[in-house]
């Protein structure tokens, strides 16, 4: 059993990639586990996730089933061995408390490819420390000062992600999440800065969606398109809810989400475009004035 006695996000990945290679090679369970010299049980809970799968398994399920790409083999096998690592994000309480956010900063960490698209907020792995804690300061709920640092830690651990030039990251922001005016103007200042920052990286590409494209804007709420492999075929979609994270595994989420991602990216400025714009705004944001009260 993985550690945590469920299964975990990565040998859930890991089960349904060794079951989709088995289905396409025409064989089932039983002929599997004759050839690995187990049961046909222990197949089974692989393909589900309720054990973790040893690299040597993997490797002997990739060559029944005629898998001759060595990309497959290292990433599986490498999957294998990191399905029961505790992450550094398990040591925060504010990410125990939501399971399914868990499940996403491992699925973010493993990530190839990330794209996103935010109609409201700017991306978390783009927020600056005080842009984060102007969120946290302006909802409902009251953070104690312990549980801010806590959550700006968790974000700074994020942003490596991108900034170490890890996964490659895409970005379509709306409009009106870049031009609303902020409670503090250094703050807001800050973020745009980083924001022009963090573009400049081989690995990102930030577009805005001008506010006029309505249309594009209302195709779905935000959510985050995670890949993990060479290619940026999508294998799971988050999105936040009020108090919990949802993750879609399902092919046709990731097929629909897909297509939304293209059509938004169609209709917004181009990275270049994008820049020149937020770099107007922030001429227009003053400089050293007063915080708005």
């Amino acid at each position: 059993m993985p550690a945590g006695g469920r299964p975990t996000v990565r040998s859930r990945r890991l089960g349904a990639a060794l079951k989709r290679y088995r289905e396409a090679a025409k064989l089932d369970q039983q002929q599997v586990a004759e050839y690995i010299a187990g049961s046909k049980t222990k197949v089974s809970r692989i393909e589900s996730g309720q054990v973790s799968a040893r690299p040597g398994d993997v490797r002997l399920m990739l060559e029944l089933y005629g898998v001759e790409d060595r990309d497959v083999y290292q990433q599986l096998e490498q999957l294998a061995r990191d399905s029961n690592k505790r992450g550094w994000w398990l040591n925060y309480g504010w990410v125990a408390k939501d399971p399914g956010f868990a499940d996403f900063i491992t699925l973010e960490t493993d990530a190839t490819y990330i794209r996103t698209w935010q109609p409201l907020f700017l991306p978390g792995l783009l927020q600056t420390d005080d842009y984060l804690k102007t969120l946290l300061g302006s909802g409902l709920t009251v953070h104690s000062p312990e549980a801010i640092e806590e959550a700006v830690a968790i974000r700074q651990m994020r942003r490596k992600l991108i900034e170490e030039d890890g996964a490659r990251f895409a970005a379509v922001i709306w409009e009106p999440a870049l031009t609303a005016p902020m409670p503090s103007r250094k703050a807001h200042r800050e973020q745009l800065l980083h924001v022009l920052n963090v573009a400049q990286r081989q690995n990102v590409s930030i577009q805005v969606l001008p506010v006029s494209e309505w249309r594009a804007a209302h195709l779905s709420s935000h959510f985050v398109m995670l890949s993990f492999g060479p290619e940026p075929g999508p294998e799971a979609v988050a999105y936040d809810t009020t108090s919990s994270t949802v993750v879609l595994e399902e092919p046709a989420d990731m097929g629909t989400h897909a297509r939304i991602f293209e059509a938004l990216a169609a209709a917004a400025l181009t990275p270049d475009q994008s820049l020149s714009f937020i770099r107007r705004m922030l001429r227009e944001i003053p400089e050293g004035e007063k915080e708005e009260e």
